[in-house]
């Protein structure tokens, strides 16, 4: 549905807001909010009406709500001092008064036409690229401990359609949320804004394997492609390059041809090897201590079965250094150790996304800044869909005083993957890119939210602690504080001078001035 007012468009098939023929940025939620104005235009829309349409009943504060709603006036050049297409209706709630047309959006356009601008300033990706989600297959054996194998299918499918640069892949983590859940495609197309599904089973049955895949058109609710294919395990790769192959000839055939060799990825000699990395990679999604930890240890023996198995290695020091970064170890004694095994992994597969993003994450925290985003930018070109680097790039970006494009990064990364254990970290790097332009109330606004998925995240206390004082409020910024100490025993003005891989003396002292305002001595 296409909503025409004043010289704006909002779009609710793209996910769009438009002044004109320009995209004008705007976060997920903000968009929701503009767009369940302009649905109940006849009426005046109470805030409770919104916590329950676009926050799904959560709990919010009013001033993030407020946040929220200022953001939706700058966003189509309205202000609560003019309120021309916004007014706020006392002790009621809202109404959209603008004048609108409503028209139904064209079907959008199955084939990519523009594959070099793969993003906006807002993180949403141009629905030209066709969007697919690669929902876990199930598992139809009888043995339960084939669930692994059946995740590691679709986890390598999944790897192996994210290195086309056509497709935007919805994450590894946001689908595996409907993992054992029969969710209706119109569902589906809705929650995630996808165009394709990509499903199917396992059934293992000692050294013979059998995989159904189908590829269905969320717009049609057709198959586009369906097969069956038997298999002996030893032969398993294959299959997933031949999934990987049919799934891209169905929907791209012109362009698969030129590009199918470089979607490929050494895989392993050993199918046990194989599995370790597979569990090792569940337990990392899970993002808590104890699973990070377990898959470290999955890797290590995974490594002693298959010492050339590049992926084990990258995926390896991705998980050290993302404990090191979250505290959970210490990042000194880390990083030689994250390092060495990034370098093993790039080695063994100089085109493993993982071991860029490992390799880039070590020179992040050893201040090799300008190395460190050139690390990033190769894993973000053999995987342009890899969230996780997205938010690591965003975060080093930040530290290069360059916030806008670390904003439009970290905005990619929350596109990506909707639904995320990581959702908190996306969230928090983007509030640190707003901090760093000096948009204190939108920071504040990301940091709330980040801290609301995850409370002991300290990234997000910090940039509500710092925001907050920049912002005048006193008050929140020495609450943030507080519970930044619980969360960083360790804090310190000397730490923050020292410790962060600052590239720009005037944000350090940007953020020191902060922390000494909330009230950090």
């Amino acid at each position: 549905m296409l909503f025409f007012f004043d010289n704006y468009t909002l779009d609710t098939d793209r996910s769009e807001l438009r002044r004109g023929t320009d995209r004008v940025a705007v976060e997920p939620q903000v968009f929701d909010l503009l767009r369940y104005l302009l649905e109940h235009r006849d009426r005046i829309v109470s805030r409770d009406d919104l916590i329950v349409a676009v926050w799904k009943r959560r709990a919010i504060s009013d001033s993030a709500l407020d946040s929220r709603i200022n953001a939706a006036r700058k966003a189509i050049g309205d202000s609560g001092k003019s309120q021309k297409l916004i007014r706020t209706i006392v002790r009621k709630g809202l109404r959209f008064v603008g004048a609108v047309r409503v028209e139904a959006a064209a079907p959008a356009p199955s084939q990519a036409v523009d594959v070099t601008h793969n993003s906006t300033g807002d993180g949403h990706a141009p629905h030209e690229r066709p969007i697919i989600v690669v929902l876990p297959f199930t598992n139809i054996s009888a043995n339960p401990e084939d669930e692994f194998f059946a995740d590691g299918i679709t986890e390598d499918i999944i790897t192996a359609l994210s290195r086309l640069r056509w497709f935007m892949v919805i994450a590894r983590n946001s689908s595996f949320t409907y993992k054992g859940t029969t969710v209706p495609i119109a569902e589906l197309a809705r929650d995630l804004g996808v165009d394709y599904v990509v499903e199917g089973s396992v059934r293992k049955d000692g050294n013979h394997v059998r995989i159904s895949a189908q590829l269905i058109d969320v717009t049609t609710g057709s198959h586009v492609w369906a097969e069956r294919y038997d298999r002996e395990l030893a032969s398993v790769f294959a299959v997933q390059d031949e999934i990987t192959a049919a799934v891209v000839t169905s929907i791209e055939p012109q362009l698969y041809a030129a590009e199918h060799l470089h979607t490929r990825r050494k895989p392993p000699d050993n199918l046990d090897a194989w599995g370790l990395v597979m569990r090792a990679l569940s337990c990392f999604w899970r993002v808590t201590r104890d699973d990070n930890r377990l898959a470290q240890a999955l890797l290590e023996r995974a490594i002693e079965i298959d010492p050339g198995y590049g992926q084990a290695h990258g995926v390896l020091a991705t998980s050290q250094m993302f404990g090191a970064h979250l505290g959970w170890a210490d990042i000194a004694a880390t990083v030689p150790l994250a390092e060495r095994a990034a370098r093993a992994a790039l080695q063994a597969d100089s085109e493993d996304p993982w071991a860029h993003n490992a390799l880039a994450s070590v020179l992040f925290s050893t201040r090799r800044l300008d190395d460190s985003l050139g690390e990033f930018e190769l894993a973000l070109q053999l995987n342009p869909n890899f969230s996780l680097a997205q938010s690591y790039y965003a975060l080093a970006l930040c530290y290069c005083g360059r916030w806008r494009e670390a904003d439009a990064a970290a905005r990619r990364a929350i596109r990506l993957s909707p639904r995320d254990p990581f959702s908190a970290i996306y969230h928090g790097v983007a509030a640190y890119a707003q901090f760093v332009g000096r948009n204190y109330d939108e920071a504040i606004s990301l940091a709330r939210e980040a801290i609301r998925q995850r409370s002991d995240f300290v990234g997000g206390w910090r940039v509500l602690t710092v925001s907050s004082g920049m912002a005048g409020q006193l008050d929140v910024a020495a609450s943030a504080l507080e519970e930044l100490r619980r969360a960083q025993p360790g804090i310190s003005l000397d730490w923050i001078a020292n410790a962060l891989p600052w590239k720009q003396d005037a944000d350090r002292d940007h953020y020191l001035e902060a922390f000494r305002r909330a009230g950090l001595r």
